[in-house]
């Protein structure tokens, strides 16, 4: 093997230019395993690190794609072996060090886990780092003292990535789940599959005038951020927690201390790029199990190949994906 494919972010003068290039293997960062990668997600970040405006990735060139799946092709590590199916999520993966938008990745033995019993390679990459930070954020309500019996639970950008594996993963955890999204009327049938009991607009979250609002939600799984989460914590139960992971909807918002210290409402941050290698495993492993999100896997899951992925960015930026999108790499 002489030469692979791969689609490589460089500058060109003032903009940011991808295409699929020829790479070769000591083109590849340092990394003690080699892996053939069969499947990489496609995410918000992935998008942000095509663009000039995006601010993710400090140096380019650049290989996206901060979620892989594949097959131990080498290692000089003894805890894999040629052969081993893996995957790999966060860490600088497709931001600081190439990433899985090619058909070889190397990287390094702290970055792995071994493939989750239960899971198939396209079925890992099908929950990926968006399936992986909504069960991060489902683990941390539940650990934080959220339980079915205390009410329902609000599901924001439920139509995206995160929150379309929200909806499956409390569902399968015995929450009645509330799915806001802009895409309410077109995709209302498709969120109940899901496991939503309840799809309501985004406009439809806004509280109204005053400090705090009508406690409507036990918990929230806010993969949106932005102008909304002051809206979610107005409205959140007594001793309730919002987990927080994403910022779609922007990087600041106004709010005030009464949801805190009136309800003593917790907001949770969700980091699953640097989650504890004890955790993160222990996460995965439910994913494959009592988690698994299979609703969501069969009915939310597209494939492209690496030649459409221009146009798959395009539609995550601009906030038309629905469900999940992942690239055939073998």
């Amino acid at each position: 093997m002489e030469k692979f494919k791969a689609y490589v972010v460089r500058r060109d003068g003032e903009g940011l230019k991808g295409k699929i290039e020829d790479m070769r293997l000591e083109q590849l960062p340092d990394g003690d395993v080699l892996v053939k990668v069969h499947y990489s997600g496609v995410n918000y970040k992935d998008g942000l690190a095509s663009v000039p405006e995006g601010k993710v990735v400090k140096d380019y060139p650049m290989v996206p794609g901060i979620d892989l799946a594949g097959v131990v092709a080498s290692s000089s590590h003894p805890d894999f072996r040629e052969g081993d199916p893996v995957l790999c999520t966060g860490y600088g993966l497709g931001t600081a060090h190439y990433g899985g938008f090619s058909e070889y990745a190397r990287i390094p033995a702290d970055w792995l886990l071994p493939l989750p019993t239960g899971l198939s390679l396209r079925e890992a990459m099908g929950i990926g780092t968006a399936g992986f930070t909504a069960a991060l954020s489902v683990d941390r309500l539940i650990h934080c003292g959220v339980t079915p019996e205390a009410g329902p639970v609000l599901v924001t950008g439920a139509t995206g990535g995160v929150g379309s594996f929200a909806v499956d993963i409390l569902s399968k955890a015995g929450f009645q789940v509330t799915a806001s999204t802009g895409k309410a009327g077109e995709q209302q049938e498709w969120l109940k599959r899901l496991g939503a009991t309840d799809v309501i607009g985004r406009e439809d979250v806004v509280s109204g005038a005053g400090p705090l609002g009508k406690q409507r939600w036990a918990g929230a799984v806010d993969p949106v951020g932005g102008a909304q989460l002051e809206e979610i914590l107005k409205c959140i139960h007594y001793g309730g927690a919002v987990a927080l992971s994403g910022l779609t909807g922007g990087t600041a918002f106004n709010g005030a201390v009464y949801p805190f210290i009136l309800r003593g409402v917790q907001l949770l941050g969700i980091d699953s790029v640097f989650c504890p290698k004890e955790w993160r495993t222990g996460v995965w492993k439910k994913l494959g199990r009592e988690w698994k999100p299979d609703a969501a896997l069969s009915q939310g899951l597209k494939e492209a190949t690496l030649h459409e992925l221009p146009e798959v960015l395009q539609s995550i930026l601009q906030g038309k994906a629905v469900g999940r999108t992942i690239i055939r790499l073998a």
